[in-house]
């Protein structure tokens, strides 16, 4: 039916005089090459009929499910997808070095977004994706009577955590192994969470999120600390940058209100939700360290 359809198409505009087909050798040549061409046309068209219009070599997976994954990707990205954003490769525990570089302070200036918490004493600090604990070990005096979850999903990190650990002999920092859909917070137990630059990594970050959100006391905060991607001049690869508009439309899949968007700091969005219904006090922040959360 698809080669008749085909042949008709071509006939009505004139390509294919196939009623003229016995005139001259010339004639028979041309028309051989047409049924080729004919038939190599029905087979692409049937096999796109057959697939819903869809290749498998781009989409391996149903487009209602939570992610896809696709065979030509980024070469900076898992060829994982979720809502519309490729999830990007993570940083590794080799890397831990960086998140430690004395530049770090000039590039990023994250004791401005440590004063900007305004922690309570008592307050309960989730920083998942905590790498070597750059922001854990910083957040744990301002919170005496509370303390700091130090979450990681790589053993290697962890056991980075405990030896600084020691090292500083902080007793309210605790090192806590994750995995890849589960940070193992406790329902309604936090105040706070710290990920800078670590949220696009997330391999799982429906599943992580709906945690998070479960964990979260009733005036609690998150906050996502995302390079911009809306700025192309900014020096880091695209899929370790996220848009505002990215960021506020997956919160709000896991049912996450925008609150604020802050920019003070020179290259990252600090961008402020809370649970939708509840209206909490702004001083307390879920915060994203998206260093290493893998």
């Amino acid at each position: 039916m698809t080669t008749y359809l085909v042949t008709t198409y071509l006939d009505l505009y004139g390509v294919c005089p196939l009623s003229n087909a016995g005139e001259g050798m010339k004639g028979n040549t041309q028309i051989r090459w047409l049924r080729r061409i004919i038939l190599i046309g029905a087979v692409c068209l049937a096999f796109l009929f057959s697939t819903g219009g869809t290749l498998s070599a781009f989409a391996l997976t149903e487009e209602n499910s939570v992610y896809q994954e696709r065979a030509i990707h980024n070469p900076d990205g898992t060829g994982k997808f979720y809502m519309g954003r490729e999830i990007s490769q993570v940083m590794g525990h080799l890397g831990a070095g960086w998140l430690e570089r004395p530049t770090r302070e000039f590039e990023e200036q994250p004791q401005l977004l440590i004063e900007d918490l305004h922690l309570k004493p008592t307050d309960v600090v989730a920083d998942i994706g905590a790498g070597t604990g750059y922001f854990s070990f910083r957040i744990a005096p301002l919170v005496p009577q509370g303390k700091v979850l130090a979450i990681d999903i790589q053993p290697e990190m962890i056991e980075i955590l405990n030896e600084i650990k020691r090292e500083k002999n902080i007793s309210n920092v605790e090192p806590v192994l994750a995995s890849e859909t589960d940070p193992r917070l406790e329902p309604s137990s936090i105040d706070l969470a710290i990920m800078v630059d670590a949220y696009h990594e997330f391999e799982y970050p429906y599943e992580v999120m709906q945690k998070v959100v479960q964990a979260l006391k009733p005036d609690g905060r998150v906050i996502l600390v995302e390079y911009r991607g809306e700025n192309p001049f900014i020096p880091i690869k695209g899929l370790h940058k996220m848009t505002q508009k990215q960021i506020k439309k997956e919160m709000a899949n896991v049912g996450l209100s925008w609150i604020e968007t802050k920019g003070y700091l020179p290259q990252q969005h600090v961008m402020v939700f809370g649970k939708s219904g509840d209206r909490p006090q702004k001083r307390n922040l879920v915060l994203f360290n998206s260093q290493s959360f893998e």
